[in-house]
């Protein structure tokens, strides 16, 4: 018998379960499992023995009740799931059967069936209506719980394109994105003229595809093939690998002529598309789920890709500054954007920040760090604590309850509370389910819908031009740690 099974033979069975209400483990099993209900069968309701009319039609409404729950809650992550569609028709055959038994049934039936309709027609709706946000009010003690259903076209992702064997620019974007547009922001972002490059994808053989300038350059079918790679004419990087490249001197460092709160609230503004939509239950098949990558936490992914690469374009433009002056005022510049960044309760991008000035490669810079001002040093020192892990992040929690809705939370963290109660908890004691790391699970998850419970307002609002977007939208990381390291010696060579 499964976990679920257990939990709602409990429930069906009406006993009573270490003073936890009905509505409470209905409302946590539902929001902190995983695992399908389609064991949980209608039938078995039928075959409970010599119960009355009554009783039986009872519990054969809490099982339709449940179910009905259950799909609109689990929704976009049930449409593609052929036994569910499976379990479904056969519970409707089975209420079916029981009308002649059971006339009163024939209004839960009729229930059902919109429910299965529904399922079943929601691709058919014209797109407009589709990137609706639709809302489902549950009558359990939950409050509005968003349903989303992003669609393809609407949808954000994270497109990584090399430029040199070691770096990359990471662009925001659309998945439709084609192969022309994506050279122009790569012209611009690095000085290069659109028409000497073309796009091609690489191969683990080391085997060259040109893309043609009409096509999609985030094709699922590209990344098991390689990666995508900005190449000149005669498919050679438009860039050297970064520790032989002279070009670093003539590098521009645009982030220095932008206004720091503008950056950090396009940064913000950025975070909180991707974090608004986020399904609660993202995080527990991230966390439960044997399969994390797949589709059904693909808003969680790219966010929590977003926070790494955060860390990185931070490493990486400090160590990209050969002018020592100009290295100063980067680190003033991230200090203040962190700051900004915890001002506008955006604790993914601050905690990120940090974090890209505290690696060992940036850190080890003292020449840098003893011309920073005392007051910029003084400011670091205080960001510092809310990334201080002592006593299970007790400084982190403690400012992150004192600010209100909305606010991102740092996700990395949330998502090892979650790992923390599930690997510390048995889910049975004695063939018992533990209704207690259900409810803790579930008051964990919560916390998403308590922070996504409003908008950012007007203590939000930077200036939106092309210059603070591509700022942020477009981010030259480098992943080669051994790079970040000779650069970083380069810049400061060891005493």
């Amino acid at each position: 018998m499964t976990f679920v099974r257990l939990c709602w033979d409990n429930i069906l069975s009406g006993k009573p379960t270490h003073g936890l209400k009905h509505t409470e483990i209905l409302s946590d099993s539902m929001l902190s499992s995983v695992v399908s209900l389609t064991t949980v069968t209608y039938s078995s309701v039928r075959c409970r023995g010599q119960e009355e009319g009554k009783d039986a039609l009872f519990r054969k409404r809490k099982v339709l009740q449940l179910v009905s729950h259950w799909s609109r809650l689990y929704k976009d992550f049930l449409k593609e799931e052929e036994h569910v569609r499976s379990f479904m028709k056969t519970l409707y055959r089975c209420v079916l059967e029981d009308l002649y038994e059971f006339p009163t049934l024939e209004k839960d039936l009729k229930e059902f069936q919109k429910l299965l309709r529904r399922r079943h027609t929601v691709d058919d709706c014209p797109p407009n209506q589709k990137s609706k946000q639709m809302y489902q009010q549950l009558s359990l003690k939950e409050n509005c719980l968003q349903l989303r259903s992003p669609q393809n076209e609407t949808r954000e992702v994270i497109c990584c394109l090399y430029v040199s064997a070691d770096s990359y620019l990471s662009v925001h974007t659309h998945p439709s994105l084609e192969a022309h547009e994506l050279l122009r922001i790569v012209g611009v972002k690095m000085d290069r003229a659109e028409e000497d490059m073309v796009l091609a994808v690489v191969s683990n053989t080391g085997e060259r595809r040109v893309l043609q300038p009409s096509d999609c350059v985030y094709s699922e079918s590209l990344t098991p093939q390689g990666k995508l790679v900005a190449c000149r004419r005669d498919l050679t990087e438009i860039l050297p690998p970064l520790t032989d490249s002279a070009e670093l001197s003539r590098r521009p460092v645009r982030l220095l002529g932008i206004n720091t709160w503008d950056v950090a609230a396009a940064l913000t503004h950025l975070d909180w598309s991707l974090f608004k939509s986020i399904h609660e239950q993202e995080l527990v098949y991230y966390t439960l789920s044997r399969a994390p990558g797949t589709g059904h936490t693909a808003a969680l992914s790219v966010l929590l890709q977003r926070c790494n690469e955060v860390q990185q374009w931070v490493m990486s433009e400090v160590l990209m500054c050969v002018s020592l002056n100009k290295r100063v005022q980067l680190l003033k510049k991230f200090i203040k954007i962190a700051a900004h960044c915890k001002a506008q309760r955006n604790l993914n991008s601050a905690f990120a920040i940090i974090m890209g000035l505290n690696t060992a490669a940036v850190s080890r810079l003292n020449q840098t760090w003893e011309k920073c001002p005392g007051k910029f040093k003084k400011l670091f020192s205080e960001l510092e604590l809310i990334t201080d892990p002592s006593l299970n992040h007790k400084a982190y929690r403690e400012a992150f309850k004192r600010m209100k809705p909305p606010k991102i939370p740092f996700m990395p963290l949330l998502l090892k509370d979650i790992t923390f109660i599930h690997e510390g908890n048995k889910t049975f004691h004695d063939n018992l389910v533990n209704f207690e790391k259900l409810h803790m699970i579930a008051d964990t998850v919560r916390m998403i819908r308590h922070c996504q419970s409003d908008q950012p307002g007007n203590e939000v609002i930077g200036v939106d031009s092309a210059e603070v977007r591509a700022s942020v939208h477009y981010l030259h990381i480098i992943d080669n740690q051994q790079t970040l390291f000779e650069l970083s010696h380069k810049l400061e060579p060891r005493a």
